[in-house]
């Protein structure tokens, strides 16, 4: 049996040994019995820390075979891939397997299973939902029988997110509490069970051993930390996406659609979800359990899984009990709690016995006694006792002045025996919030290390037992205890260098990852650097002499190599951005900035002359902006995404004010309207529509959608009329088209040739409306009045410099005329043309003139009025030739073309 150091553990191999295992119908112990192995046998080989030997195996395949665990027509290919998975050095006997498949099938035989209480039972699946509905209240029993037969291959068995579960390589004792477990969960069908325990009791490794041993009675088992507080709209979104047979879309709903959402999926399957370390959320320094003003959101968690009746299981640790379930508990509700005390001596034995201490009986007890039986307290101090005193106990007991007080003192003492290496690695694990791997952890680092040396500091920490392993294959993080330990470390002595002026820790750590996870960098800014802030405003005289500090430190960075200044910089100006809300007029020049996160922060007259940047951000990363706008005095600045998604920022572009998913499809087009408060947006979705930005504001940063248009066409082009009132857009349809800016309704389609328009701009008094497009040509519509008037209003063109309504520049001879009826033009007179088609109602707008071709397809125009009354009105235009033209609009003399830069914006005089 081949055993597998931490960095090595087989996590793919375990999950496929536990759902073989559930779905043929065995309890760890049941199978155990059937192998003669132990029950721990079997425990480590689901948790991919040993492989079965050969014979071992063959009888795993034998049961799952004759209970068609496997999918049927598949169980040769399944055999083999557990083969191999096993990294066994026996081959598979060919034979042996050829005589397991070719025997004939019985039918499938009830496997029997050990139940807590002891009686055996028929192994089988839950009951349906609504069976188990009838039984699932405290004290009744749901389990039921189903023959074997019914059972399908491993698909039936539990689905496992084990999250960030730390890994649980040996466990002692605790029988007890795991049979109290299993009684109230499994039996007593308990909806929330809370473990309590102070720091390094056995919480976390309890509730995980729980999870392996319950994970058969449940269809989905759910492990989640809370240590680094994530809101519960976080927590509740990664649960649902588990949970959910699709991807859901999560943006819009608020908390109660969440919890809603939540409690269906807890009454349709049977769920055990486990949230670990839940006095992260509670308040510091207050007895009564209460939440963290924030963490509202929990407070209605806890109430909604324990009043609500459902088939799940919400299985809790945290140091103290939490206020909202205090009148919910009791001895024959649904709500439970249990109290860890100091590990038995028994087991404390055993694992001072994995650290090769000797010692008589009496001095092991009297070494459990001095720890209260904390199986952390015990791990780091036995550790002292190998490395100082040749593990010898009494040895150490005899030495009073290394005989610690708390676990706080031990961890005081261990710190100061560590390396540097170790201790930035305790500090970067500190900060990261979340387990790391080797290779990410040596890219933080700000010294060049090979993996060699980094790989021996970590082993150093793992025999200390100050680091522990992730689920996450070849990853480690701190345990609870040592986390809050090594932060308040880190903060401590980062404050006493600034103050005295020294740089060192703050140069090898930066604070604030800005590429890190948003609730991760969120709880570093909350855990580290506002209590830095703190501590520097305490030791200093006030606010002024902080900054004034801050800023000669940046000055001194500066004059030093950039390779040298590691997060100094990033640092330095996280904590002037807490301190004066902005960084304005600062001069960061030929400063390195590694780390910083300054999205919405404002910098107006700062300097980045000469700086480095790495892995900074200034703006929110998002996918490729296809569209932009600013409104009218730069309030707004707007941008639409490939992918539908809008941003939209306030205060002229510095901070981020709402994002929002708009459309299906590209953002093609922008537009905002003259008072600043409308937004309208058109995507290749063939959509427009107008959101109300005032309104997201008063509605908690929800922009509000005004409404949306259909149309069958990409939409290209948008523009508000000066007023405001009309909204006009152009698209793929060759069709322009008049909206009410406030109600949708459809005012006008102006109808032209069939070519698609791109853009469409109004002349500052409202007047005219330019349009141009693929064919080449940019059109004018006169909007000399509003009325009403029919779908196929009137439209005029002027061809060259004639008057009279004639045929589309580019269509064929013959072709249909694209107007409805002849139309009078201001100051031209009656048409040329003898016959109205139809007389219109108002005055529509009137296609008055399209110029001469340009070389390729028209983008974007713009219009200037003549002041009213004398001289020429003036229209430009850019085409995808990379030309800006720029005509008269009354006589058009011709087009004056002035080469150009490629034109990537609007056209504005």
């Amino acid at each position: 049996m081949k055993r597998f150091s931490y960095r090595e553990r087989d996590y793919a191999f375990g999950q496929a040994m536990l759902t073989l295992r559930t779905t043929i119908g065995l309890t760890q112990a049941g199978l155990a019995d059937l192998l003669g192995v132990s029950r721990r046998a079997v425990g480590e080989w689901e948790a991919g820390s040993s492989y079965p030997k050969a014979h071992h195996l063959q009888h795993v395949m034998s049961l799952a075979v004759q209970q068609q665990a496997f999918a049927a027509g598949r169980e040769e290919e399944e055999i083999r891939a557990f083969w191999k998975a096993a990294h066994l050095k026996v081959l598979l006997d060919e034979s042996w397997l050829s005589a397991l498949l070719n025997q004939p099938s019985p039918p499938p035989a009830p496997v029997p299973v050990e139940e807590a209480g002891g009686a055996a039972v028929e192994s089988a699946l839950p009951a349906s939902p609504s069976s188990v509905a009838q039984s699932s209240q405290p004290g009744h029993s749901p389990l039921s029988v189903v023959p074997a037969g019914r059972r399908v291959p491993a698909a039936r068995g539990p689905r496992v997110d084990w999250g960030d579960a730390l890994d649980v390589p040996s466990f002692y004792g605790r029988e007890g509490e795991l049979t109290t477990l299993a009684q109230w969960v499994v039996r007593e069908r308990c909806r929330v069970v809370c473990v309590l325990g102070m720091g390094g009791i056995g919480k976390s490794a309890l509730v995980t051993s729980a999870m392996h041993q319950l994970a058969e009675h449940f269809q989905v088992v759910l492990f989640r930390s809370l240590r680094d507080a994530p809101s519960c709209e976080t927590l509740l979104e990664e649960c649902l996406q588990v949970l959910a047979p699709q991807p859901l879309d999560l943006g819009a709903a608020d908390l109660d659609r969440r919890l809603g959402l939540l409690l269906e999926y807890l009454r349709e399957q049977r769920v055990l979800l486990v949230l670990d370390n839940l006095e992260s959320l509670l308040l510091e320094g207050e007895a009564g359990g209460h939440l963290r003003p924030g963490s509202e959101g929990y407070a209605r968690l806890l109430l909604r899984l324990a009043e609500r009746a459902h088939l799940s299981c919400l299985l809790l640790t945290s140091r103290e009990k939490p206020a909202e379930l205090r009148v919910l508990e009791g001895r024959q509700s649904a709500v439970r709690s249990l109290r860890l005390g100091g590990l038995e001596v028994a087991a404390c034995a055993q694992l001072l016995t994995e650290h090769e201490l000797v010692g008589s009986p009496q001095e092991r007890a009297h070494l459990v006694e001095r720890y209260g039986g904390n199986p952390l307290a015990l791990n780091i101090v036995a550790e002292t006792i190998a490395d100082l005193f040749g593990g010898a106990i009494g040895q150490f007991l005899a030495q009073d002045t290394l005989v610690f007080g708390s676990i706080s003192d031990l961890l005081d003492e261990q710190f100061a025996r560590l390396s540097a290496l170790e201790q930035t690695i305790l500090y970067w694990l500190a900060i990261a919030r979340e387990p790391v791997t080797l290779e990410e952890l040596r890219a933080l680092l700000v010294a060049r290390l090979s993996p060699v040396q980094v790989l021996e500091a970590v082993d150093g920490l793992h025999r200390r037992s100050l680091i522990e392993r992730g689920q996450r294959p070849g990853s480690f993080t701190l345990h609870s205890v040592v986390l809050e330990y090594v932060t308040a470390h880190l903060v401590e002595q980062m404050a006493g260098e600034i103050v005295q002026g020294r740089l060192s820790l703050p140069v090898q750590h930066g604070l604030c990852q800005a590429q890190a996870k948003d609730y991760v960098r969120q709880t570093q800014e909350r855990l580290l650097v506002v209590p830095l802030l703190v501590r520097l405003q305490s030791a200093s005289q006030g606010r002024v002499a902080v900054e004034e500090r801050l800023r000669s430190l940046l000055d001194e960075v500066r004059t030093w190599a950039q390779e040298a200044q590691g997060y100094g910089p990033a640092n330095l100006l996280a904590l002037l951005r807490l301190l004066r809300g902005e960084l304005r007029g600062l001069d960061l020049s030929h400063l390195a900035l590694r780390g910083a996160y300054l999205q919405g922060v404002e910098m107006q007259d700062a300097s980045l002359a000469g700086a480095m940047l790495r892995d900074t951000v200034f703006t929110e990363a998002f996918n490729a902006a296809r569209s932009v706008a600013i409104s009218k005095n730069g309030e707004y600045w707007a941008a639409g995404s490939w992918r539908g998604e809008m941003r939209v920022w306030q205060q002229g572009g510095q901070s981020l004010y709402l994002v929002w998913q708009a459309h299906t499809d590209t953002v093609s087009t922008l537009a905002f309207s003259p008072d600043e408060r409308l937004l309208a947006t058109g995507s290749w979705d063939g959509t427009i529509k107008v959101w109300d930005l005032e309104r997201g504001t008063l509605s908690g940063g929800q922009v509000t959608l005004l409404w949306t248009s259909w149309q069958t066409d990409s939409i290209q082009g948008l523009a508000f009329a000066p007023d405001g009132r009309v909204l006009a857009s152009g698209g793929d349809g060759a069709i322009v088209q008049l909206w009410d800016a406030t109600s949708g309704t459809n005012l006008q389609m102006l109808l032209g040739p069939p070519s698609p328009v791109y853009t469409v701009a109004w002349s500052p008094d409202g007047s005219l409306l330019a349009s141009g497009g693929f064919d080449g040509r940019i059109r004018l519509w006169q909007m000399s009045s509003f009325g009403t008037w029919p779908a196929d209003a009137c439209a005029r063109r002027l061809p060259g410099t004639q008057t009279g309504c004639g045929r589309w520049p580019g269509a064929p001879m013959g072709a249909p005329w694209p107007v409805a009826a002849l139309m009078k033009r201001s100051g031209s007179g009656r048409s040329s043309e003898p016959t109205l088609a139809r007389r219109c109602m108002g005055t529509p707008p009137l296609c008055m003139q399209s110029p001469s071709r340009p070389t390729a397809g028209v983008c974007s125009v713009a219009v200037k009025m003549a002041p009213c009354g004398c001289g020429t009105s003036k229209v430009g235009s850019a085409c995808a030739s990379y030309r800006a033209m720029r005509s008269p609009s009354t006589t058009w003399p011709g087009v004056r073309m002035a080469p150009s830069s490629p034109v990537q914006a609007r056209i504005r005089w």
